[in-house]
């Protein structure tokens, strides 16, 4: 039997984030040495790299930079909630998060190209994947501008990493009205900013659902144009963020409440994990 003890295994599963079978097996193959039991881990977790492709990751974590006035929202996604809380990811993300920034990357793709510690983000996230024995991939990443912006991130559990987050571009003084609409907007999820955002074949198909519906209820046919109406600025309502009842204040819009603080947002984005 390899001559190892239970600091070795608690040890080995800190650095590598694998589980606790995992990390014996690799103590057994290295004869107790940590360092070749990590080493061992990462080639095994190499060689099923192609064979996690097709996993679904539906977990992982939000990660958001604000650099002067421009802002990063990352999502970083792995297979279980079990890795998506654990140390090494979590800091794999930050680490991810900060290379990004610093390489300007403005889509997944060079963002996977950035430099990282040695390596490039992509080259860390497969040997991350190999280690832990899941599949890791970084998802999406967006990036918004303007005089300003505020950036939220939600936890959906305790026990969990940030799995909402919003970036709100803006220009105005208010910042604390900016970070209340930043937080409206993890909440209600808007899809845009204005109604102009929505083409138009959307809206007509809105109106026509909307018609076909008062009918079927029998509605008069003198009222379907108001009935119509109403229905799809239902539509706009929901989907659109100027226009949605604030949070804070259901009784303005969202769009009244900025246009009374002096802020105008250009532009938000939001990231819900696996969503």
């Amino acid at each position: 039997m390899a001559n190892y003890t239970a600091a070795d295994v608690k040890a080995l599963r800190e650095r590598s984030g694998a589980g606790m079978m995992d990390c014996k097996g690799a103590l057994d193959e290295a004869d107790g040495n940590v360092d070749k039991a990590l080493e061992f881990l990462r080639l095994k977790g190499l060689k099923g790299v192609t064979k996690r492709e097709g996993r679904t990751t539906s977990n992982g974590l939000v990660i958001a930079r604000v650099d002067g006035g421009t802002g990063y929202l990352i999502e970083l996604a792995c297979e279980t909630d079990f890795v998506a809380k654990a140390d090494k990811f979590v800091a794999l993300g930050e680490a991810i998060g900060d290379a990004i920034v610093a390489a300007n990357a403005d889509t997944v793709e060079k963002a996977l190209a950035a430099p990282l510690n040695g390596k490039t983000v992509g080259d860390a996230i497969t040997d991350e994947a190999a280690i832990i024995g899941e599949k890791v991939e970084l998802r999406r990443v967006a990036v918004v501008k303007d005089a300003a912006v505020d950036a939220y991130l939600h936890r959906t559990s305790r026990d969990l990493p940030p799995q909402v987050g919003v970036l709100v571009a803006y220009s105005g003084s208010d910042a604390e009205t900016a970070h209340d609409v930043a937080v409206h907007i993890a909440a209600f999820s808007p899809s845009v900013l204005n109604r102009d955002e929505i083409d138009s074949a959307t809206v007509e198909t809105e109106r026509r659902i909307a018609e076909e519906t008062a009918r079927t209820e029998g509605k008069p046919e003198a009222a379907l144009p108001k009935i119509i109406e109403g229905r799809v600025n239902g539509f706009f309502k929901e989907n659109v963020l100027l226009e949605q009842d604030f949070a804070k204040d259901n009784k303005q819009s969202v769009g009244k409440v900025l246009e009374n603080a002096g802020v105008t947002v250009s532009s938000f984005v939001r990231f819900r994990v696996g969503a």
